[in-house]
Parts: C-alpha cells; sequence; structure tokens
C-alpha cells in the first residue's frame, strides 16, 4: 500500500471512529509503530487530526446548532468570495432555489447585483426580504412552520410547497462536509427542505467554508453522487482539494 493510500484510510477510520490507536493501525497496515507515528505526525501538520497519548483523534466534529445571528458574523470575507463564485453560474430567468443559511443569504446578495430576472423558491425569511426590491424577481417563499430562531420555515407542509417546482439550481448549504458521511447538517427540519429542493433541481450546488470540511454533522443531507459542485473559500488546503477530487468531486474555489 502506498503512503497516500495508507493516510487515506486513516482518515476514513477517523471520520467513521472519530479515534484511532497507534497499536490498532500497526497491526491494520501490518507497519512499525515508527511508521505510524511518522503517518500521524504528517496528518497533524497537514491539518487532518490531532495526535493524542496513544493514537489520534478527528479533531473537527460539528454537531451543534449555532444561532443565526452569531453565524451573520462569522467567516464574513470567505462566504463574500464564495458568493461571487456561486454568481457565476446562475443566468437570467433561471429558476434557482435557496435554502436557509447565511452562506445562501450572501450569495442572494451576489446574485441580485448581477442577473435582473429570476424565480426564486426559498424557506429563508431573509433572503425573501433581501430580493423583495428586485422588480424582475418572482419570489417564492415556502408555507409552513415558521422556525423563529432560523428565521426560515419548516415541516411537511414546505417540503410538498417545493416539490411541486422545476428548479435549474439548488444551492444548497451544509455544516459538514467529509469522505465518510458526505454532506452532513446539524439542522432538525431544515435538512427536509434541503432534500425536497435537491430532489427538483436539475443541478445541485454546495456552498460551504473550508472550515465545513472534514467535518461529520448530526443529520445526513446527501452522497457526493447527488451533487454537482462544492462551491468554497480560497483557503482550504490544497490537500484537501486534492483527496476529494480524487474521488471525483468537484470543488470550486476560485
Amino acid at each position: 500500500m502506498l503512503v497516500q493510500e495508507r493516510h487515506l484510510k486513516i482518515l476514513d477510520l477517523l471520520e467513521k471512529e472519530k479515534s484511532v490507536k497507534v497499536s490498532y493501525l500497526m497491526k491494520l497496515f501490518n507497519i512499525s509503530i515508527e511508521t505510524v507515528r511518522r503517518d500521524l505526525e504528517y496528518l497533524e501538520k497537514e491539518g487532518y487530526l490531532k495526535r493524542v497519548y496513544g493514537g489520534a483523534v478527528l479533531e473537527k466534529v460539528g454537531i451543534n446548532e449555532v444561532n443565526f445571528t452569531v453565524r451573520e458574523t462569522e467567516h464574513i470575507n470567505e462566504k463574500a468570495e464564495i458568493s461571487e463564485i456561486a454568481a457565476r453560474y446562475v443566468s437570467e430567468g433561471q429558476a434557482i432555489a435557496f435554502d436557509v443559511s447565511t452562506t445562501n443569504t450572501e450569495v442572494a446578495k451576489a446574485i441580485k447585483k448581477k442577473i435582473r430576472k429570476l424565480t426564486v423558491i426559498t424557506n429563508s425569511i431573509a433572503i425573501a426580504e433581501e430580493l423583495s426590491d428586485m422588480q424582475e424577481y418572482t419570489i417564492i417563499l415556502a408555507g409552513g412552520v415558521i422556525k423563529k430562531e432560523e428565521r426560515c420555515i419548516v415541516g411537511a407542509m414546505a417540503e410538498e410547497f417545493i416539490q411541486q417546482f422545476h428548479i435549474d439550481i439548488a444551492f444548497a448549504s451544509c455544516s459538514g462536509i467529509s469522505i465518510s458521511a458526505g454532506i452532513t447538517d446539524y439542522g432538525i427540519g431544515e435538512v427536509g427542505i434541503k432534500k425536497a429542493m435537491m430532489k427538483c433541481a436539475q443541478e445541485t450546488i454546495v456552498v460551504a467554508d473550508s472550515t465545513k470540511f472534514g467535518v461529520v454533522s448530526l443529520l445526513n443531507v446527501c452522497s457526493f453522487d447527488k451533487v454537482n459542485m462544492i462551491i468554497t473559500d480560497s483557503n482550504l488546503n490544497s490537500k484537501v482539494k486534492e483527496k476529494y477530487m480524487n474521488l471525483g468531486v468537484e470543488i470550486i474555489n476560485n
């Protein structure tokens, strides 16, 4: 087994189990303790894991929901970068969908500067308000139960409502992207909306800043084969990007 293949296997184990032991890796790969230590040292240096006594742990785990107003102040520059890239993929007259997220709110702001006529389906009150001054935009806000802290609409009624539309592009946000679990999120209620939008869309584009990579969140959204591309920021480690690209995942960050 090549060194790179061994590193990928170690990372896969970490994302599934959240920790690995040196003794287990020695037996699994039939290698010496010195080789295992070198592997873990290298992967820690690259930011993939944290070494602990007797092994290593996955440093990033995202299972807790952070309030919408708090998220609005986080990773502002990265979201601006993502939104400018995302706007390049939208054409006049399309029907697009946004699920609720602070990243998608920034994408909507970037799109309104470049596109004159659109149909927009969303469950985000903030996005509907942001785009409401566009005279040739048809804004369709899903009906259902208001989740006040997220300023969005959720529930079975909203999911059924969305499924009646034919959507060109669904912009889907997430809180975790990992090789083992694919696209994940912590938002109970919001995940059903994401899935409904993706099911109706010709193309799904995931928008997520680089801190979401290597994170496994609470709820499964979809596997990578359900996504056309992931748009992220230029801070994404080149080796991390290469790892996903080698699996056939298209990642755009410039």
